[in-house]
C-alpha cells in the first residue's frame, strides 16, 4: 500500500469513518449513561455485571441502528476503491497484466512470467475485476449510497445485514462496557489513575469483547458486501455462516482477528479515555 498509494492509501475511507463514528459514539455513550441512571433509579441493588451488560447491549443496538447506512457505505467504499482492474492483452503467447487502481489511476505494472498457470490467473483476475468496476461518481459517499439504493432495493439496501450486525454488536458493546467498568476497579484503584492505567483498561476491555464476538463481525462484513458486483452472494446470515464454515472451517470465522485487535485495542482505549476526560472537564463547568 505504501509503495502504490503512499500515506494516502492508509487513510483511505477515513473521512466517512469519522462521519460515522461521531454520531455512533455520541449515541452509544449517551444511551449507556441514561440506561444506567434508569436502571439504578428503578432498582435497589445498584449496578451489577448483568445490568451493565444489558445497558451496554441496548446502547450498542441503538447506536448501530442510528448509523448503519454509513457503516455499510463505508465498507463498500473501502472494498471498491481497493479493487484492481487487470487488463490482460496477449504478447508472445503470454498474458501481460497492467494494473490500474479502482479509481482509474495507474499503478505499477505487474510483470508477467511465461507460465500457463499465471496467465490463467491473470485471465481470471481480469474477468472478475471487470465485473466489479465502479465509476468515479460511485466512489464517493453520496455516489455509493445512490448506487446501493438504485441496484439493491432502495433504502432497504442500505440496511442489508443490520440484523446480523445488531446481534453481534449487542454482546460486543455489552461486554465492552462491563469489562471496562470491572477492570477500572482493578487497574485504576484510588491513587493509581495514571494515563497509561486508564488506557490499559480500555485496551483490555476492547480486546476481550472483540475476541469473544469476532465471528459476528466477520458475518456482518460478509453480509454488507454480498450485493456488490462480482462478490459472493448469501441468502441471509445463516447461509453466510454455513458457507464460511464449509469452505474455510471454524478458523474462517476468526480470519483477521489479530490485525483487528491491533486496531481495536488503541481505538477503544482512546475512546474510553477521551470520553472520561471530556466528561470530567464538562462537569467542572
Amino acid at each position: 500500500m505504501w509503495r502504490e498509494e503512499g500515506f494516502q492509501g492508509f487513510m483511505r475511507g477515513n473521512g466517512i469513518n469519522c462521519l460515522r463514528i461521531v454520531p455512533y459514539s455520541a449515541v452509544q455513550f449517551t444511551t449507556y449513561e441514561q440506561l444506567k441512571k434508569f436502571i439504578t433509579r428503578h432498582s435497589d441493588q445498584g449496578l451489577d455485571t448483568p445490568k451493565r451488560l444489558l445497558a451496554g447491549a441496548l446502547a450498542g443496538i441503538t447506536s448501530v441502528s442510528t448509523t448503519y447506512p454509513l457503516d455499510l457505505v463505508r465498507s463498500r467504499l473501502s472494498i471498491a476503491t481497493a479493487s484492481v482492474a487487470f487488463v490482460a492483452p496477449t504478447h508472445g503467447g503470454v498474458n501481460v497484466a497492467a494494473a490500474t487502481s479502482g479509481t482509474g489511476g495507474p499503478l505499477p505494472s505487474v510483470a508477467a512470467k511465461p507460465s500457463a498457470v499465471l496467465a490463467s490467473g491473470y485471465h481470471t483476475a481480469a474477468r472478475d475485476a471487470l465485473k466489479s468496476r465502479y465509476s468515479a461518481k460511485d466512489l464517493t459517499v453520496w455516489g455509493m449510497t445512490l448506487k446501493v439504493m438504485r441496484e439493491e432495493g432502495g433504502v432497504k439496501g442500505l440496511y442489508r445485514g443490520i440484523v446480523t450486525t445488531a446481534v453481534g454488536v449487542a454482546p460486543y458493546v455489552g461486554i465492552n462496557f462491563a469489562a471496562y467498568e470491572a477492570l477500572r476497579g482493578i487497574i485504576t484503584p484510588p491513587g493509581k489513575t495514571s494515563v497509561w492505567r486508564k488506557l490499559s483498561c480500555g485496551a483490555l476491555a476492547g480486546s476481550i469483547s472483540q475476541t469473544l464476538t469476532y465471528p459476528f463481525d466477520v458475518l456482518r462484513r460478509k453480509m454488507q458486501v454480498t450485493g456488490m458486483a462480482g462478490g459472493p452472494k448469501y441468502h441471509g446470515a445463516v447461509d453466510a455462516l454455513r458457507s464460511t464454515v464449509r469452505s474455510e472451517g471454524v478458523r474462517g470465522l476468526y480470519r483477521g482477528l489479530w490485525p483487528n485487535l491491533l486496531k481495536v485495542a488503541p481505538s477503544i482505549a482512546t475512546s474510553f479515555f477521551t470520553y472520561e476526560l471530556v466528561k470530567e472537564t464538562l462537569l467542572e463547568y
